[in-house]
């Protein structure tokens, strides 16, 4: 086929093009998939007992604060990056502001603690299960988000993929949250972020793969 007759074909075939399927993806695949990583956390671990009475300290909405912040920008760069031609770039420094601001909170926990405190301050009760625990919640929200970003046109397909991980993992420790029981910032600068790498690492390795078009 020559190049005029294809310009004419595509021409010919011109539709209007819904300035809402972006959004509305997107709004489908994190409802199915919070359901999802709700329904499993509520299935293999449980609601913290104490929920309704932790709910009322400040703590407990700063540990919400981290994981929600991420996945609010992990959406936005996810939206970025689901357009055609658009590049990451500076954006990716976004999600670092959350993170450095727990490693500061940490960093003081940790100096206003005693020497015999720090190492539980650290690694709590549940280390070696809580990053496996939160990869384990994001599966059901990566595959909705890589669904939505499958119908879209990324042309950065490892930082999309990237970025629909991060999402996913944002999300699934939102989730986690009702369920686990540490309180202490140093473990949440750890531990909950390995559990978040985890699909964000996966993301950028089936980006290329999963996100061809």
């Amino acid at each position: 086929m020559k190049t005029d007759e294809l310009i004419a074909m595509l021409a010919a075939g011109e539709t209007t093009v819904d300035r809402h399927v972006l959004a509305r993806r997107f709004a489908l695949a994190l409802l199915g998939g919070s359901l999802g990583a709700l329904l499993l956390m509520a299935a293999l671990y449980g609601v913290r007992a104490d929920l309704t009475e932790v709910a009322r300290t400040p703590l407990f909405w700063a540990k919400v604060a981290l994981p929600a912040s991420l996945a609010s920008l992990a959406l936005w760069l996810s939206s970025r990056l689901a357009r055609p031609g658009v590049k990451g770039g500076g954006a990716w420094l976004a999600p670092c502001l959350p993170v450095l601001l727990v490693w500061l909170g940490a960093a003081l926990a940790l100096a206003g603690a005693p020497v015999e405190a720090r190492a539980e301050l650290i690694f709590g009760r549940t280390w070696r299960t809580c990053p496996l625990n939160i990869a384990l919640l994001s599966v059901p929200v990566f595959i909705a988000v890589f669904w939505a970003l499958r119908g879209l046109a990324p042309t950065r397909q490892r930082q999309a993929g990237a970025a629909g991980g991060l999402l996913a993992g944002a999300t699934a420790t939102l989730a986690y949250c009702l369920h686990c029981p540490e309180m202490g910032v140093p473990f949440w600068g750890i531990w909950y972020l390995l559990g978040m790498l985890v699909p964000t690492l996966l993301g950028a390795a089936l980006g290329p793969r999963l996100l061809r078009w």
